[in-house]
């Protein structure tokens, strides 16, 4: 059987009415896809649950406990917590509606939720608030950490910034601290943060940017920069501050 020569034309309308073809059932594959997408988003809709949000008693884990946290207390912070007791007590209880105890065997302050609560980030202000006075802040520079969700307590090591051992180690809180704290006082009033120094721990309670420039001068501090350097960028620091406001 003789075999029959296709010519070129021939060849190119076959090879349209292919492509033609192909296109129309992508295109249909296309259609049935999006539909089917549809119906799924449709059905999807339907079926989510509309749930109320969570307050006072529903606010429960799985075996019907209520959220709380307990916060270790240093040994040398306990008389301190007996003598502001009240002035801790009052805010958590009062304006946060949670419950407050101590537990004297521990040594743990137990902050847990209430019927009253309604505050689903109660909690965990509370438990900042007492982390923060067991470090050694004031009851109320502590209690910014309630009422203003911006601020937060980072805590460093000065052996973090430096390996530093004996004398060395005492030279370097030594020159953080300054003469009767100036260096400190100082480094709090320019980047407008709170410092507590135990040893070679330092706990800065602040914004983030304001934290970011305490610990950058701290360490520059301890890298052996001379104050004076230091208190001229400090100023600049805080004359930018002024501005700001």
């Amino acid at each position: 059987m003789a075999k029959r020569k296709v010519n070129n034309s021939e060849l190119l309308a076959l090879l349209a009415e292919t492509e033609n073809n192909n296109d129309k059932k992508i295109t249909t594959e296309v259609m049935s896809i999006d539909e089917s997408e549809r119906n799924e988003e449709g059905n999807s809709s339907a079926k989510r649950p509309n749930l109320p949000p969570l307050t006072g008693e529903a606010i429960r884990d799985k075996k019907g406990v209520k959220q709380g946290q307990k916060i270790p207390i240093p040994r040398n912070r306990i008389k301190p917590l007996k003598d502001n007791w009240m002035s801790i007590y009052t805010p958590i209880v009062e304006q946060l509606k949670l419950q407050i105890m101590y537990d004297t065997k521990t040594s743990h302050v137990q902050v847990r939720t209430s019927k009253e609560t309604t505050d689903a980030l109660a909690v965990q202000r509370a438990s900042d608030f007492v982390r923060a006075f067991a470090l050694g802040f004031e009851v109320g520079d502590a209690l910014a950490l309630v009422r203003i969700d911006e601020l937060y307590v980072e805590t460093f090591k000065i052996t973090d910034i430096k390996m530093l051992k004996g004398d060395h180690l005492a030279r370097a809180i030594g020159r953080v601290a300054g003469t009767g704290g100036k260096n400190k006082h100082t480094i709090e009033n320019a980047t407008r943060t709170r410092i507590v120094m135990a040893d070679q721990t330092l706990s800065v309670l602040g914004s983030f940017q304001n934290v970011k420039t305490a610990r950058r001068t701290i360490c520059a501090q301890v890298m052996g920069t001379p104050n004076s350097k230091i208190h001229g960028t400090l100023k600049g620091i805080s004359d930018r501050m002024n501005d700001r406001m």
